[in-house]
């Protein structure tokens, strides 16, 4: 599938994961990092959308444990939360 379509697909899926805070957290990262990512990288975040909204987010805020097939560079950089866009 060509790359474009891919993140567009993903763009879609990290925005509309239902409520807002997840849709902030998960869609804000892939708006934040996406665009440099590897196919490895991007591959890790497909997958990564197959997983619960409540567990992303334990993780992220280190709530929750991480598996260890989360463990990575991403998930840090996920974990420190200063991509997640704040109104005012």
């Amino acid at each position: 599938m060509d790359r474009d379509i891919r993140l567009k697909r993903l763009r879609f899926r990290a925005w509309h994961r239902g409520t807002k805070e997840a849709d902030l957290l998960i869609g804000g990262f892939f708006d934040a990092f996406a665009a440099d990512w590897s196919e490895e990288e991007l591959a890790w975040y497909e997958a990564l959308m197959d997983e619960e909204d409540v567990e992303i987010m334990g993780w992220a805020i280190g709530t929750i444990h991480v598996p260890t097939r989360w463990h990575g560079p991403l998930m840090e950089r996920m974990q420190v939360l200063d991509y997640i866009p704040v109104e005012k």
